[in-house]
């Protein structure tokens, strides 16, 4: 048994604009739910969402996008259309030589857009990567969970795709950030059947992964934590 990818989702000051922000760059629509926007994924593009959430923020993102491009031109169009759209230039250590260019949306989360010919992103779509921080054993923990394989497994680093190609999600591996309160990033996924059953299920699916159950509310929707102790959303399909 596995659970469905539907989006990762970033706590917002403004989820409205800040959806809509990414919608304009990733040229997808944007649909209202219960707790915030959501930006439709494929079964090749991870989903996003964004939600609301507090001003104060304790700590650096523990996951940033990075945006693929075709050639020099392309960046530089992709960049010219992301500061137009609100995004900003961010500074966080990266050195002159480095081919991407980091900025940041309008909301403050950063995101690279990457340098053409990346042979490491090549074939997975515009949106080409999640990139988190992580020890290798959340990689692997969430290679089982979603059922996509891993596609990079060196020096403690790991990166999973699903078995349909498309944006990879990464981990870098130690030295991991010490965690500060909430996660502002976390996965919501979706069991499979939509019956209270095979949401208990996965529940202990997860769970007999390396998971922990945190919370359940009224609608029967889970909160769990991985093994690094980031939390997740579970809900049925």
């Amino acid at each position: 048994m596995t659970a469905r990818l539907v989006a990762m989702s970033f706590e917002a000051r403004t989820p409205k604009s800040v959806a809509g922000f990414w919608g304009s760059m990733l040229d997808r629509d944007v649909t209202e739910t219960d707790d915030g926007f959501l930006l439709p994924g494929s079964p090749t593009q991870v989903g996003l969402a964004f939600h609301r959430g507090s001003q104060n923020r304790l700590a650096q993102n523990r996951a940033h996008l990075h945006l693929t491009s075709t050639d020099a031109a392309d960046q530089h169009r992709v960049v010219a259309q992301a500061l137009d759209l609100g995004a900003s230039h961010v500074d966080v250590g990266q050195r002159p030589e480095e081919g991407h260019i980091v900025l940041a949306d309008p909301d403050g989360n950063e995101f690279c857009v990457i340098e053409p010919h990346n042979s490491y992103l090549a074939g997975t779509g515009f949106l080409g990567e999640l990139a988190c921080d992580g020890t290798r054993e959340v990689g692997v923990f969430w290679s089982a969970a979603l059922g996509w394989p891993l596609v990079w497994d060196q020096d403690e680093e790991t990166a999973i795709q699903s078995p349909a190609g498309g944006t990879k999600v990464a981990w870098g591996g130690p030295p991991v950030a010490p965690r500060v309160g909430r996660s502002r990033q976390l996965f919501v996924l979706a069991a499979e059947g939509g019956e209270p059953g095979d949401l208990a299920a996965e529940v202990d699916h997860l769970v007999g992964l390396g998971a922990r159950l945190l919370s359940v509310d009224q609608r029967g929707h889970g909160e769990l934590a991985d093994p690094d102790g980031n939390e997740f959303r579970l809900r049925p399909a």
